[in-house]
């Protein structure tokens, strides 16, 4: 056994990469090997690495420890280890000692010091650094009790704490390539496409096509080579649930690959990743490194005489790539423009050959369900959807994250059990699902099960998994109004009805928000989602409407107040917003009139003040400033 050494690391385990692995059983023997070398007893720290938490500076934090440890030295008694994403991202820095799991979180270097001298060397717990609960006050200590963390099944991002994803050692030691060893071995392809399919997973890319009657369609299709492709070209507003999928565990998504390369009888495979996910494309390609190194990919995998190799593809930040086709063309070297849907990918896809395309939350569930059994995974969600979903959870609430949880938990468990409700005591309003193309669900809907039917049936759809919660303060006419001008700016243009379709809406809307709205506005909207729908050539343009249509079906009120009224009931919207000084609560402080950037407030000192509504441009400083409650907008 040879260490492999892929970059400078604070903590390297036990011998990682290996000498080539040839059978099942050299496999096993190597995985005993790796966790004899490991006391559990021992302390380790590990530290969250992904893109969150090095932006919050958890490489000083990392460094920090190094050089205390090794100026204590303590080497051989505490291990120290950086991991991928531990979800809690607005927490981070994040930090859990094993094997007691105390969790810290927003750790900084200078806290470094007082870690090991109180909790390493004493076992003290430093209150600072402890989670508080927002709506209880308690302060937690492990990790295993925090919410956020205690209320979700952890099955795709359970091992992202405990994995140096750079060093493929600890994914083998925690049972890494033991599906694609059965699957080799005692497994036939037949076999393996049955098992997805009774194991009722569906795409995790937003459509929720069976992925077992998918991979069955391409291994019947006529046609060689076959493709097996990737897609992490992630570009919903707010959703990293791929990115740091790749970023903390890159082998369980080239594992699932491999499996399902095997299934279809492929040779070669694509991941299409964003060219602006930096760290995921660097360690993916040290995982394809490792895992050709180990004997998992190329040629004669664990000596099963079946070949299979991965490439990377970088995408350029196109939207509409994320789409199957658009993908497959960008692969090619052409423009990402979508193909009619008639054209079936696992029929005609890459280079015209049969292809099969998952997302990589999809790649990522195959190894567990062949390890634990299409039985096993069909006892978590619902019915028609199985298993389990990462959520991005962002907007106004308390934690934010990613969050995996069953499939047919309700918005409001999300929200408010895990996501610890709305900050600042504000109200809930909505939350938008599924991306740009998602729909908005009001209040009424929080106890309903969240999977791809019963978000359908309410005019939203599950996406790729992102949710925006949205407070009282938000204007809805507004929100779809964004959704759309991105979604603009996305389209690729080359159908007329998603071209013309969407300019038009968003024409509408701009319309609307600067008072100009007209009563028969509201029925052109529905008219041209209905045209969006029913013509678009691709999912871009077919699910377009849906920001618009779901705000008009729950929030039509807002809409109606806009046109109607020439008012904006959040306050939003500058063109239907007016900011007064309240006589009976100014104090004349003058604090907004200094602030006021074109000098629009004028009064006297511990005078009322008054405001020039031709000179204020509703900008809200004065709103923001005032600590009296002196400033109303109506």
């Amino acid at each position: 056994m040879t260490e492999m050494t892929t970059r400078s690391q604070p903590y390297a385990p036990s011998g990682v990469c290996v000498d080539k692995v040839h059978s099942p059983q050299e496999l096993e023997q190597l995985r005993e090997t790796l966790r004899a070398a490991r006391d559990p007893n021992k302390t380790c720290i590990t530290i969250c690495a992904g893109t969150g938490c090095l932006a919050s500076g958890c490489t000083e934090v990392v460094d920090a420890f190094r050089k205390e440890i090794e100026r204590r030295g303590l080497a051989n008694q505490v291990d120290l280890r950086t991991t991928g994403c531990h979800g809690f991202c607005e927490r981070g820095p994040l930090m859990v000692i094993h094997p007691q799991g105390i969790f810290y979180q927003r750790v900084k270097a200078r806290d470094v010091s007082r870690v090991m001298s109180e909790t390493i060397a004493k076992g003290n717990v430093i209150e600072n650094l402890l989670y508080t609960n927002p709506q209880t006050g308690e302060k937690i200590v492990h990790e295993r009790d925090v919410p956020f963390y205690r209320l979700q099944t952890r099955i795709i991002l359970g091992d992202n704490g405990f994995i140096d994803p750079t060093i493929i050692g600890d994914y083998i030691a925690r049972g890494g390539y033991s599906a694609l060893a059965t699957v080799l071995y005692s497994m036939q392809p037949e076999e393996v496409v049955d098992v997805i399919k009774r194991s009722g997973l569906r795409g995790r890319g937003g459509a929720g096509f069976p992925t077992g009657r998918k991979w069955e369609s391409c291994r019947n299709a006529e046609g060689h080579p076959k493709y097996v492709i990737c897609n992490a070209d992630e570009g919903d507003p707010g959703a990293y649930m791929n990115r740091s999928t790749l970023e903390g565990n890159p082998h369980v998504v080239l594992e699932g690959m491999i499996i399902g390369a095997y299934a279809i009888g492929s040779h070669e495979g694509y991941v299409y990743v964003r060219h602006e996910y930096p760290l995921a494309v660097t360690n993916l390609a040290l995982g394809l490194e490792a895992a050709r190194a180990s004997g998992f990919l190329g040629e004669d995998i664990l000596g099963s005489g079946f070949s299979f190799d991965v490439s990377i593809a970088r995408g350029g930040g196109a939207f509409v790539c994320g789409e199957s086709s658009a993908l497959m063309r960008s692969l090619e070297g052409d423009v990402g423009e979508p193909r009619a849907k008639y054209v079936r990918s696992v029929e005609h896809g890459l280079w015209e050959k049969p292809s099969t395309l998952n997302n990589v939350g999809t790649w990522a569930n195959v190894p567990h369900i062949i390890n634990r059994g299409w039985e096993w995974y069909t006892g978590i969600g619902t019915e028609g959807s199985t298993g389990t979903k990462i959520f991005s959870l962002v907007g106004t609430v308390n934690n934010t994250g990613l969050v995996e949880v069953p499939m047919g938990i309700t918005l409001r468990e999300i929200i408010f059990d895990i996501g610890g409700g709305i900050p600042g005591g504000k109200k809930f309003k909505a939350v938008q699902t599924g991306g740009p193309s998602g729909g908005c669900i009001p209040e009424s809907m929080l106890d309903m099960p969240l999977d791809f039917d019963e978000l359908t049936k309410v005019g939203s759809m599950m996406g790729s998994g992102g949710l925006i919660v949205m407070d009282d303060g938000t204007c809805m006419v507004d929100v779809a109004r964004y959704f759309l001008n991105f979604l603009r700016e996305e389209s690729c243009g080359k159908c007329t009805p998603c071209r013309e379709g969407i300019a038009r809406s968003l024409e509408v809307l701009h319309r609307i928000c600067a008072g100009e709205g007209q009563s028969e506005d509201i029925a052109l909207l529905e008219e041209l989602g209905e045209l969006l729908e029913g013509f678009s050539l691709c999912a871009l343009g077919r699910t377009a409407a849906n920001p618009v249509l779901s705000t008009i079906r729950y929030f039509r009120d807002e809409y109606e107040a806009h046109i109607h009224d020439h008012s904006c009931p959040a306050g939003v919207c500058k063109a239907l917003i007016t900011y007064t000084i309240l006589a009976e609560k100014c104090t004349g402080c003058t604090a907004c009139a200094l602030q006021c950037p074109q000098e629009a407030i004028s009064g006297e000192k511990k005078g009322v003040h008054a405001i020039d509504q031709a000179l204020c441009i509703q900008c809200g400083v004065c709103l923001d400033t005032c600590k009296f409650d002196a400033v109303l907008v109506q």
